[in-house]
């Protein structure tokens, strides 16, 4: 049976199951995180180009959370060294930046979560690099759909499945595969809590969303099948068969009357071509 709990902002929080119902400075604190999140990935296009190394972008992503008054949650992280998670072409997620350069016709997820203020902004985007081609940017497009769509079912009275069945169907009509071992994940001052949003799911299923969730819907679609591996890093997770992947996340809270987006784009660049 699902338990939630309603917290204050000033609250101790821990990582125990329960859903977190949040007040409205809570609110406040997730919107200060999403802007500051939002607006390093606007910052970052200009690095979107063929010889730019992720480790140069990693950089970046730091410089920018430090002089916004964040520090990067994925550093320190059960290990993890880095600042954000660079993604390309059939890495799915939790790519890990270093010397490897951007080359003409890639397509990039970066994946990051300023912690601001003990609130988590946490959003990711892709970037088309160079000529990239078509079935690669209709992946792009699909998957950003796809986004959007779980948003739109992510209602107060609704159940978590909604979101998932919705991303589901949508991604199915172009014959492509959700991927089902990485979910979203409630969050605010915790950085991964319940309860776990699966991409893939059925309507009418799942805990009843309610005013006061936070959580991150972010679907990772393959080209091809949704099967993945993890590398021998314990990190980056790749498609099974090579194909193309694509993802976009969003951190969302749940109003009386609808969602409210923490992470959306203030220039309205929320999905890629940037220029």
């Amino acid at each position: 049976m699902t338990e939630y709990q309603v917290i204050d902002s000033r609250d101790t929080v821990i990582r125990d199951g329960t859903i977190k119902l949040h007040d409205e400075a809570g609110f406040e604190g997730m919107r200060r995180a999403g802007r500051l999140a939002a607006s390093i990935l606007d910052a970052i296009v200009p690095l979107m180009q063929p010889g730019v190394t992720t480790a140069e972008i990693d950089d970046k992503v730091r410089e920018l959370m430090l002089a916004g008054g964040a520090v990067p949650a994925t550093l320190g992280y059960r290990g993890y060294t880095h600042s954000c998670c660079i993604s390309i072409n059939h890495v799915v997620c939790h790519g890990i930046p270093g010397e490897k350069a951007l080359k003409d016709g890639d397509i990039v997820n970066v994946d990051v979560t300023p912690l601001l203020d003990g609130w988590h902004g946490d959003t990711s985007r892709m970037y088309l690099v160079g000529d990239v081609p078509l079935k690669a940017r209709r992946l792009v497009d699909v998957t950003h759909e796809c986004l959007m769509i779980g948003i739109e079912k992510a209602q107060p009275g609704a159940r978590l499945g909604d979101i998932g069945a919705a991303i589901e169907a949508h991604a199915r009509q172009f014959r492509y595969g959700v991927v089902r071992e990485f979910c979203g994940h409630g969050l605010g001052r915790l950085f991964h809590d319940a309860p776990e949003v699966v991409h893939a799911a059925t309507a009418g299923t799942g805990p009843e969303l309610r005013p006061g969730m936070f959580f991150t819907i972010e679907p990772m679609i393959n080209l091809g099948r949704p099967w993945v591996k993890l590398l021998k890093d314990g990190w980056t997770a790749v498609t099974r068969d090579k194909s193309l992947s694509a993802q976009f996340e969003h951190s969302i809270g749940i109003t009386e009357t609808g969602n409210e987006i923490f992470t959306l784009s203030e220039k309205g660049l929320h999905k890629p071509p940037y220029d």
